[in-house]
């Protein structure tokens, strides 16, 4: 598989970053018996994620702006490009010794996801895409699954945490795809559960509350692997209002249809 230069700056940005939290991974798992608990320590493995990505991506691209999970927006001199980042998806599950987490990077033109990667550093999983070029896991080509029947389908959410809003309205919609689907998982991070639809490992997938870097590459990924992706209005306006439903076209449009019944 053929990377464009920017794609293989974001390639080794994430494998740079993924090396450091596979080290800190392990840490953390040592941690679990201290009574202060690793909190602390996982903040700063994010951060130190994030930094060692920023440093790498500007390099390559001086002028491009920025939008990182830890430091927020950053401005830059070309304003028509601008990176996304989340150096760790899938938080929770890293601090409780649950490989289930990934690093996820973007690249934004005039608006519009041309680049994106998510690296699961534990099991050596890198998923990539660009624009009209599909999208792959290490150098395998992805489609979405071709089931037809949301019947059949295996779906993937994201229960919202502890404080977070949402929490009755997704019982309601979590409740109408039980009665329809073939089963449901959440499984904390909303980055590789995008990564897992285009891969086909799940049917679909629908969360709200998210930011933009915690779909960006994800929704890329799902659009290069033939499936759909939306807000629940079926706009395109996910990183405005947080809601993201994916799919392939049948599934898409089934399960938006049943969580619009919640």
């Amino acid at each position: 598989m053929a990377r464009s230069a920017i794609l293989n700056v974001m390639v080794e940005a994430a494998l740079k970053a993924g090396r450091g939290l596979t080290r800190d991974f392990g840490e953390v798992e040592n941690l679990q018996v201290s009574v202060k608990g690793p909190g602390d320590f996982v903040s700063a493995a994010d951060r130190q994620a994030e930094k060692t990505i920023a440093s790498l991506l500007r390099k390559a691209r001086p002028g491009y702006a920025m939008l990182l999970e830890e430091s927020g927006a950053i401005k830059g001199e070309d304003s028509q490009h601008r990176w996304i980042v989340d150096p760790l998806d899938g938080t929770t599950n890293f601090l409780h010794s649950n490989p289930f987490f990934c690093i996820s990077i973007a690249l934004e033109s005039q608006g519009i996801v041309v680049a994106g990667v998510i690296y699961n550093p534990v099991t050596d999983e890198l998923f990539t895409a660009e624009r009209g070029q599909g999208a792959f896991l290490n150098d395998r080509r992805l489609r979405v699954s071709g089931r037809r029947n949301l019947t059949d389908c295996l779906v993937c959410t994201g229960i919202p945490h502890r404080g977070k809003k949402g929490h009755s309205t997704f019982m309601l919609q979590q409740q109408e795809v039980m009665n329809v689907a073939a089963g449901t998982r959440a499984m904390g991070s909303a980055a590789l559960s995008l990564a897992y639809v285009a891969a086909g490992r799940y049917d679909a997938y629908w969360e709200d509350g998210l930011s933009p870097w915690d779909v960006a590459a994800g929704l890329l990924m799902v659009r290069e692997a033939g499936g759909y992706v939306s807000d629940y209005s079926d706009r395109d306006k996910m990183f405005d209002n947080g809601e993201i439903v994916s799919g392939n076209d049948r599934i898409h449009a089934s399960l938006l249809k049943t969580i619009r019944q919640s």
